[in-house]
């Protein structure tokens, strides 16, 4: 097998990013790596996964290999360090991957630390054990305060034998030091079909799922592009009961029906699952009425949840603010 055909194979699940793949490719090809790069785009269209085959190619230079790509994805390669946004837990700092998984929740964001940043240097300091370089990804490198930032770039100025991977949906929050010493990968959102293909390839995906997010097109526009969003639709369409939704599809037309819901909404509904609701009810709203008011309505009402203002209460407001544009249309 040639090289570019070792290079085309190992990016054979990365679908629609072409540009990121013929970059990536390139680089592989020609053996040509930068110190740094970055790779920006939308959340859920394959960022980390074009990351981790890069490595692995790095690695094997250009190859595909089963027994690395296990160990990379798993976070077990010993010349592969991933960092990612962390809460304080107990004066502990746990992942915000690790936190979904517990169920932890923390009022204050994740965020990539100091001390994550000092062991990045080090650890780019070791010795490769197999790899001709050691590796480093920081995934939601925008999450990252001042101090973490300034170190980052000092090792960005000086980064030695090893290649950094700088993964963000927010490039412009990064200050411009740093984004100018990497070479940039831009990650796309992906077709409707292309959404729908991810989404048949993954294993872990259910046949069922596949088909909801086909009938259910207002799952699919909400994803705008984003495989990982149309899980995450999926997920909180599968966890709100019917009959709020059902209700929520045809609002109620007096304020006893509009005070009633808005209980049921707040006693069924955690505010994750109210805002993602508010999501939907956009969505639904404007491919029925295009009414721009009610939208706004609803726009209110998710920074209402967001600064904690009483649920119920500001529910019942929009609600009953409601029922006058439903009835004009």
């Amino acid at each position: 097998m040639s090289i570019q055909d070792a290079s085309q194979a190992l990016f054979k699940d990365l679908i629609g990013q072409s540009l990121a793949i013929d970059l990536l490719q390139s680089s592989l090809i020609k053996k040509r790596l930068a110190p740094a790069y970055l790779f920006s785009g939308p959340n859920g269209v394959g960022r980390k996964l074009g990351a981790l085959r890069f490595v692995e190619g790095i690695i094997n230079e250009g190859n595909f290999s089963l027994r690395d790509r296990h160990l990379i994805e798993n976070n077990n390669h010993p010349d592969l360090l991933l960092i990612e946004p962390t809460y304080l837990h107990n004066g502990t700092m746990i992942t915000k991957s690790l936190a979904e998984e517990e169920g932890l929740k923390s009022k204050n964001p994740p965020q990539i630390r100091l001390d994550q940043i000092r062991s990045l240097k080090a650890f780019l300091s070791n010795k490769p054990v197999k790899a001709l370089r050691t590796i480093v990804i920081i995934d939601g490198v925008e999450q990252m305060g001042e101090t973490a930032a300034n170190a980052l770039l000092k090792t960005l100025e000086e980064p030695g034998n090893g290649i950094l991977i700088l993964i963000s949906s927010r490039p412009e929050r990064l200050i411009d030091t740093i984004r100018s010493r990497c070479q940039k990968i831009p990650f796309v959102r992906l077709t409707s079909e292309e959404v729908l293909q991810v989404l048949k390839n993954s294993k872990e995906v259910e046949n069922n799922l596949i088909k909801l997010a086909a009938i259910e097109s207002n799952l699919l526009k909400l994803a705008d592009g984003s495989p990982g969003n149309l899980l995450n639709n999926i997920k909180f369409w599968d966890e709100i009961p019917d009959q709020i939704l059902k209700e929520l599809a045809a609002p109620p037309m007096q304020a006893l029906e509009a005070l009633s819901l808005a209980r049921d909404i707040c006693e069924a509904l955690n505010i994750e699952q109210q805002i993602w609701l508010i999501n939907w009810l956009q969505q639904y709203f404007w491919d029925i009425h295009k009414n721009e008011i009610q939208f706004k309505q609803l726009e209110k009402l998710r920074k209402q949840l967001i600064k904690f203002v009483q649920p119920r209460l500001a529910w019942e407001i929009t609600l009953l603010e409601l029922i006058p544009t439903v009835t004009k249309h």
